[in-house]
């Protein structure tokens, strides 16, 4: 799906290194008999945009927006939405509610359901655990994967909080500082030399004895080895908990 996409990226990975941010949240309202799709928990529920639609704090175009769906990640891909609640107002309209990829972290709001393509199921979620230095890859709430991990420095943390896989692609210099492959997520830091706005990734490393511990700017590091296996594994609109 992405396979086109993967030269162009090389450009734009040397911008890789972010910085921490301390995530916060902006819960949009829930409407009385809002159908939950997805909770943090597998299955999940994603959709790739399909206008350039207002998002909207409530189900309703007279309540404020809150931002724009757009049709691409920073770095060209097509972007994704994870799809949280389904609710139907009092004229028949379809609304989604959904989680934003923006400053600040956590943010959420309701698109009509037309703003969006077909949704999508997946059925793995990452647990990204900062205490014990460890990601768990789960699929139906079964573990395929567990590996160490680092994150960020004390100064410039990985965010906490509920985030997605947003893009994966294969590095082109694969014994570089980002290894063989890459992840993109829908967790944001508090600064970086990233265009569009310091996102926080997934990746390899040449620095492998710097694993477990607390290395980065914010990203999180994977052994070679490992980071292979879970681009295997983990597809894209993964939900991703981060402790």
């Amino acid at each position: 799906m992405y396979g086109a996409r993967h030269k162009s990226w090389v450009g734009a990975l040397a911008l890789f290194v972010t910085l921490g941010l301390t995530s916060s949240a902006s819960a949009a309202a829930q409407p009385p008999g809002a159908a939950p799709l997805r909770d943090g928990l597998a299955p999940a529920h994603w959709a790739h945009p399909q206008q350039r639609a207002p998002v909207w704090q409530e189900p309703s175009q007279t309540s404020r927006q809150v931002a724009r769906i757009h049709y691409l990640t920073e770095d060209g891909f097509p972007e994704v939405y994870p799809v949280l609640r389904r609710f139907s107002d009092s004229a028949g309209g379809v609304w989604l509610r959904i989680r934003i990829p923006m400053r600040p972290n956590g943010r959420t709001g309701w698109v009509r359901e037309s703003a969006l393509g077909p949704l999508y199921r997946v059925r793995t979620r990452l647990v990204v655990d900062r205490r014990t230095l460890r990601a768990t890859l789960l699929r139906s709430g079964r573990r395929i994967w567990r590996s160490p991990i680092g994150v960020g420095k004390a100064g410039t943390p990985t965010p906490a909080g509920q985030f997605w896989i947003r893009e994966k692609f294969k590095v082109a210099k694969p014994g570089g500082i980002y290894g063989p492959r890459a992840f993109g997520t829908g967790a944001y830091s508090r600064l970086s030399d990233w265009p569009g706005g310091g996102v926080i990734g997934i990746h390899g490393t040449n620095q492998p004895w710097l694993i477990p511990g607390r290395p980065s700017h914010g990203c999180i590091r994977v052994p070679n080895a490992a980071i292979r296996r879970l681009y295997r594994l983990m597809p894209v609109g993964t939900p991703m908990e981060v402790r």
